[in-house]
């Protein structure tokens, strides 16, 4: 079984907020300015900050894409100066690590083993085994007692759009970790085709798969691109990795049969299946075979990543793929650097014989806020927190960050005139130095913006200028499309720490699981294979770990 993670590739900033120091809580909560916490020391709010100053120690890995001014580093940034100055909250690095080579993970666990004192906060977005560590290590608070009592309603809200974000970070009933927000539907998938191709052959947009087989036919073997040679293919898809992806994705034809393979699915019966051995998976494989067969995708699929299979793409070999609607950002730019003529166009996902259509969801959460039980002011996160949802999520005309995050990083005045342009402003993104990452996103805001201004719509508040300054035509276009095909989602259900089975048994079943799907593409078994492996499967574990499934399902969901 593979675990989906939650991969995400943000293209679109949201370096937004608004102005005013007013951080209370959501109704009927204790204010943190009257208050004290769990522990002993009392501290105190005066005109929204922070009097005398309070500190929170933190952690979290720094990615090699986070850039420092001259002078600047993780503990002295314009962002710790702007908590300090505004706040009254000293931001500190317990210590530092990069994020790259595994060496944020290999330190935190040796402070783990040696029982190390834990920093306030640990942030952290990466490797799941590590964040249930953690959690069962017993040194972490009840964090959603301190989320009800103390976050803002516009933070409530956000979490509340998808309140399955709060099931990773569970236990024994408990919201240990808080999760920390990416904007909703960020890696849903549509398909896209070589635009220019389809008006070569007068096809029009392929509603079913029915519809697609006629294209997939002419883009392979009728010279789309006009060179004289047989060297083009329909279907581009990447399925080293999994067939349900994050781009080249083939995870919508199987949703074409009511499946998604991969992952665990809700069942009408509101219990949780196992997609790969699910009603409709083997249509599916059949359906993939024959493709195969016909040479409608290319022959190294199966050792092509994502990244490798997009690039059949963008270098005009092949007329399809199916990934997120910021792919015009990366890695469709390079259709136009390699051919200038070429064309692309966002589709919907097309549906099956039976009317049914499905695309992989993409989850709400990207990464976990814990808070060491021990901390003496754990509300002090909370001010910090909410000051952020409240007025840099979504930001208000005239606010203190209404075109960014710090003037002269990812925003400047030139002329006069306030622009984010990261050739003016040298691509700082300060955003990246707060605690969580992003500063604060609101699920919702991202694909709505892109929506609204797809249909025409003038842009009106901060969040949604920015946006238009920066999102290139065929993306809008994609984001209503994504929005337009909300309901087909099949989101991944099962988001707990892999249960005592699938500890024992995952490596052969996924090898099985793996080996089995491949022959059968291949063509180099029979597709009546896939019964023999549904079979084995679950007399090999798969049995015991659906149930296991079932019950931390029950377990989170109150179901």
């Amino acid at each position: 079984m593979l675990l989906v993670g939650a991969l995400t590739m943000t293209t679109i900033l949201a370096g937004c907020g608004g102005n005013g120091a007013n951080n209370t809580p959501s109704n009927n909560t204790t204010s943190p300015s009257n208050s004290t916490s769990t522990n002993t020391t009392s501290v105190e709010l005066k005109d929204g900050k922070y009097d005398p100053p309070i500190t929170i120690s933190y952690l979290r890995p720094w990615g090699p894409d986070v850039k420092f001014k001259s002078g600047e580093d993780q503990d002295n940034n314009v962002h710790t100066q702007w908590a300090k100055e505004k706040l009254g909250i000293e931001l500190k690095n317990q210590w530092i690590s990069p994020s790259t080579n595994n060496a944020f993970e290999t330190k935190l666990r040796l402070s783990l083993a040696s029982n190390a004192e834990m920093p306030d906060i640990i942030s952290y977005r990466g490797e799941f085994n590590l964040v249930r560590e953690l959690i069962e290590s017993g040194k972490f608070v009840d964090a959603g007692e301190l989320f009800d009592q103390y976050a803002s309603d516009v933070w409530k809200a956000a979490v509340n759009e998808d309140p399955t974000v709060w099931y990773p970070y569970m236990e024994d009933g408990k919201r240990i970790g808080i999760p920390i927000l990416d904007f909703a539907y960020n890696g849903d998938p549509v398909m896209w085709i070589r635009e220019d191709w389809m008006k070569k052959f007068g096809f029009e947009e392929p509603k079913t798969l029915a519809d697609l087989e006629p294209i997939l036919e002419a883009f392979t073997n009728q010279d789309p691109d006009g060179n004289g040679q047989k060297d083009t293919y329909g279907l581009s898809i990447g399925f080293k990795n999994a067939i349900n992806t994050w781009m080249s994705d083939a995870g919508w034809i199987f949703g074409a049969f009511g499946s998604m393979p991969n992952q665990w699915n809700m069942k009408e019966d509101g219990t949780l299946e196992y997609g790969s051995v699910g009603e409709g998976t083997k249509e599916a494989l059949a359906l993939l075979q024959d493709w195969m067969g016909k040479g409608y995708m290319s022959e190294e699929a199966g050792l092509y990543d994502e990244t490798k299979a997009a690039e059949e793409f963008t270098a005009g070999k092949a007329g399809i793929v199916v990934g997120p609607h910021w792919m015009p950002s990366w890695p469709l730019e390079d259709v136009k650097r390699n051919n200038p003529d070429a064309e692309y166009k966002a589709y919907p996902i097309p549906s099956g014989p039976d009317g049914k259509a499905g695309r992989r969801g993409t989850s709400n959460g990207n990464g976990v806020i814990l808070i060491n039980k021990d901390m003496e002011n754990p509300e002090a996160f909370f001010t910090y927190q909410n000051y952020l949802f409240d007025h840099y999520a979504n930001p208000e005309v005239g606010g203190e960050f209404e075109y960014g995050l710090a003037e002269g990083y990812d925003w400047v005045v030139v002329d006069g005139v306030p622009t984010t342009d990261s050739a003016l402003t040298g691509g700082y993104a300060p955003e990246k130095y707060t605690l969580t990452f992003d500063g604060a996103r609101i699920p919702s805001l991202n694909m709505a913006t892109l929506a609204k201004l797809a249909s025409g719509e003038e842009p009106s508040t901060p969040f949604e200028k920015k946006i238009k300054t920066g999102v290139p035509q065929p993306m809008l276009d994609a984001a209503t499309i994504v929005m337009a095909q909300k309901d087909i989602v099949m989101p991944q259900m099962f988001t707990g720490a892999p249960t005592k089975t699938m500890q024992m048994n995952n490596d052969i079943l996924s090898k099985m699981e793996n080996d089995t799907f491949s022959q059968i593409i291949y063509g180099k078994t029979s597709i009546d294979a896939y019964d023999a492996f549904v079979e084995k499967w679950y007399s090999s574990g798969g049995k015991q770990i659906t149930e296991e499934v079932n019950e931390w399902y029950q377990s989170v969901s109150g179901q």
